[in-house]
């Protein structure tokens, strides 16, 4: 086989964005508009306005995937975080998600996620060294 002639370089930010779009559409060519990615934002501001926590997460093949969820270190313990999760999880309801996956390290919030409702589905060890990449789910129906 003879290489392929070519150049490869560091992506840039347009080309990152081009490329997730041609894999999106590749997607929806064989998995229809169950890949088209639905976004669920949310903010926790305090009184004054500070933003204080958050989740980022997609809606996508009928999953709901948590990529951030946040709360300041001062504001955890307050339910900020379960709120948020249950908001984005109603949120993905809503847009027809019956599934939720995140992923966690082992020094972070792996409890939290269980106490919510999630089950661990697999751990990558070693990632990084010396710790656990923790992977959980959640069923959205009947809950």
């Amino acid at each position: 086989m003879t290489a392929p002639i070519g150049a490869m370089v560091t992506a840039s930010a347009d080309e990152s964005r081009t490329l997730c779009a041609r894999l999106l559409a590749f997607n929806q060519a064989n998995g229809g508009d169950a890949f088209d990615e639905i976004p669920v934002r949310l903010a926790w501001h305090d009184q004054h306005g500070a933003l204080r926590g958050g989740v980022l997460a997609d809606v996508c093949a009928g999953w709901l995937q948590v990529h951030v969820l946040w709360v300041d270190p001062e504001l955890r313990g307050q339910g900020i975080g379960q709120r948020l999760l249950a908001e984005a999880e109603t949120a993905a309801r809503h847009h027809g998600a019956r599934n939720v996956m995140l992923n966690t390290f082992d020094w972070q919030a792996e409890t939290f996620y269980l106490r919510q409702g999630y089950t661990v589905y697999g751990r990558l060890p070693d990632c990084p060294p010396g710790h656990e990449r923790v992977h959980l789910r959640k069923s959205l129906s009947g809950s």
